[in-house]
Parts: structure tokens; sequence; C-alpha cells
């Protein structure tokens, strides 16, 4: 009996809707592998799999006003997954912010304050992963991307045209500098965190601007994932310093690691500040003005 044909993927003509189209394929493509791959580890499946899920979540945003309500239902589930594998990336966040303090941070602690800190650690990451990814969620994530890869197939994607895209880019750019401090240096973890959350959904979001000047665009994204490694590595000095409160794995060592942590968290914080005022300069206005007449020249060109 011949084998059944794969479905056509209707390609869409208007250059930011196909550009769309084959970032949410790539996305599917990525989350899948973690989770298909025996021979993943389980750290490196989870981390595969927290970076396609913020992708995935960043497009729904986007799409949501122009595909429907189904785009912010999925992107609720993936988000809730999301949370069920965080408790093993806040370990190994905890490990990266202690390497962050730096030799010489790290070296005014006795070696032996800092083999036991690193020894609690492990173990936390360790039970932490070994919990992440249960033969259960493996199933549920496995849904969620089949659910999502027909959700695709039946989405008006190609409404999504450049002057959408535009004007939905402008408004993620809008809630970026929306959500800058007042003051970098006194900001709390809590409101850089989320305005990593609002620059994470902008670094994957312009990736479908790429094709209208593909070099000036590689350069924005890669701006934007500078300014999230700033202000994620703030976040995991957060979540170190959290380790070291009362009752706490790290408590005992709360006095040396505290004064440390601040520090390096104002270094963080204000270098993020230089970086949002380069890469935010614009005003909105400005932004989607440049934006529409980039992408009205690249469909001349393509024409």
């Amino acid at each position: 009996m011949a084998s059944k044909a794969a479905p056509e993927i209707h390609v869409p003509h208007d250059i930011a809707a196909r550009t769309l189209a084959g970032l949410l394929r790539d996305i599917l493509a990525s989350g899948r592998k973690p989770i298909e791959s025996p021979d993943i580890s389980d750290a490196d499946a989870v981390h595969d799999l927290r970076k396609a899920l913020k992708g995935w979540r960043a497009m729904l945003r986007l799409m949501t006003p122009t595909v429907g309500d189904e785009a912010e239902l999925m992107r609720v589930r993936a988000r809730d997954l999301a949370r069920e594998i965080a408790t093993a990336r806040d370990c190994q966040a905890a490990q990266e912010a202690l390497a962050d303090l730096g030799d010489d941070g790290v070296a005014k602690l006795p070696a032996g304050s800092r083999a036991a800190i690193s020894e609690r650690l492990d173990a936390l990451r360790a039970d932490a992963e070994a919990v992440s990814l249960t033969p259960d969620r493996k199933a549920r994530i496995r849904q969620m991307w089949a659910d999502a890869d027909a959700a695709i197939e039946r989405w008006p994607i190609e409404r999504f045209a450049r002057t959408e895209a535009a004007r939905r880019l402008t408004t993620s750019y809008r809630q970026v500098r929306a959500a800058f401090p007042e003051d970098w240096a006194k900001a709390s973890p809590d409101a850089l965190h989320k305005l990593r959350q609002r620059v994470v959904e902008y670094r994957y979001q312009m990736e479908i601007a790429e094709p209208v000047w593909p070099k000036v665009m590689r350069l924005v994204v890669s701006e934007a994932q500078r300014l999230r490694d700033r202000l994620g590595t703030h976040h995991d000095l957060a979540i170190l310093q959290h380790l070291t409160g009362s009752d706490q794995p790290l408590a005992r060592w709360r006095p040396q690691l505290a004064p440390l942590i601040v520090a390096r968290q104002t270094t963080h914080a204000m270098a993020a500040k230089r970086l949002a005022g380069r890469l935010f300069v614009e005003k909105p206005k400005a932004f989607l003005k440049r934006l529409t007449l980039l992408w009205e020249h690249c469909a001349e060109d393509r024409g």
C-alpha cells in the first residue's frame, strides 16, 4: 500500500508571515528534540526545553491579537509546564551565580566552605533534575507540541503581514521601555526580573524582522541577548541569595556571601542600563516608522 503523503504546508506570501511560519516550525522542532533524544543528559534536556518554551511563548504573545485566544491559552499551558521544570534550572542558576562571584570573591571564603557550598548545590541540582522530566511530564510536553503543530496548520498566520508585525513588535518594544527602573542601581530583583521577561520576549520576536536587514537585525538580536544575559545573571544571584536565607541550605554562609552577591548585582544592573540605553534609544513611534519602511523596501526588493 502506498505511503500516505505528508500534508502540504501552506507558505504565506507576505515576508513577515512567511518568516513567522518558519520560526514556529523551528521552535517546535527544537522543543521536541530534548524529549525524543535518548542520549541527552537531564541537565541539557531541561536547558534546551526551557529555551524552546521561551521562544514559543514569546511568539504566542506576539500572535494572539492576530490568530485568536487559542494562542493565549497555549502560551499559558507552555508557561505552566516551564514552571514545573524550573527547580532544576534554579539549582543550576545558583551554581552559575556562585561562579559569577569570581575567583577574587569566592577566594574570601575558606576552602572548606567553598567545597561544602558546591557540594550542597550539586546535591540540590541532582535531586531536582531527577524529578524534572518524568515520563508523565514528557508525555504532556509531547502532547503540547503535537497540539501546537496542529494549531499552526489552522491559524491564519497569513494575517500576520508586515504591517501587523511592525505594530506588534512596537508594542513589545514599548513594553520593554516601560519596564525600565527609575533607578537601576536601586532596582529590586523582582523589577529587573520582570524587565528581563520583556527583553526575552523581544529578543525572540525580533527574529521575525531579520529579513528586512539581516546584518543589522542579527546585531539587534545579539545585543538583546547580551542584555538578557546581564539581567539573567542578576536573577541567578538573587536565587543564590535566597538559598542563604533562614532555614535554607546555604544559610550558614549568608554573612560571607550576601555582600559579594549585592556587589555583583549592582555591577550587572549598571551594565544592563548601558546596554538598554543603546538598544532602546528610539521612541516607539520612531521605531515603528523605521521598521515599517524597512519592511516596505524589503518587499519591493523581492517584488
